[in-house]
């Protein structure tokens, strides 16, 4: 007798890859909040890694916001609990502040240029897909 509830091996790859994602998220965070000597090491050019280091504190308080519940999101997901949705919510709305800054009101993209919008718009992008493959996957009974 199989069971029809049982998620696909798709499932399980995005499951991790999300998990991977959001711990690499956490990761940076952790770095940047620290000012960690191999974070700094990153940025050769010295206006963007001063720009970095003094990002505002609402915004880094919005970056820990987005890596921390994506990455808590992204265990439910693996444990296949339908709170990883709410949770990817929470983590999508850290990211939408975090854009916000970054393209709107921080002067990234006159100092780095418009490479600067790309990252934070695959950010966006990946925590929309987790939410609605959060949604598909509950949809089809993956989720309890």
């Amino acid at each position: 007798m199989s069971n029809t509830n049982k998620p696909t091996a798709v499932f399980w790859i995005i499951a991790v890859v999300a998990l991977l994602w959001n711990a690499s998220g956490v990761n940076m965070y952790l770095q940047q909040a620290y000012g960690t000597d191999s974070f700094k090491a990153m940025y050769t050019d010295e206006k963007v890694l001063e720009m970095v280091l003094n990002t505002p504190s609402w915004v880094m308080a919005a970056f820990a916001i987005a890596v921390f519940a994506g990455l808590f999101g992204s265990i439910l997901l693996l444990l296949r609990k339908k709170l990883a949705k709410p949770v990817f919510i929470v983590s999508i709305v850290g990211i939408v502040v975090q854009v916000f800054y970054n393209v709107f009101i921080s002067n990234s993209i006159e100092i780095v240029g418009t490479s600067a919008v790309v990252m934070p718009i695959v950010v966006l992008l990946f925590g929309v897909f987790l939410i609605w493959y959060t949604q598909k996957a509950d949809a089809k009974g993956w989720l309890s």
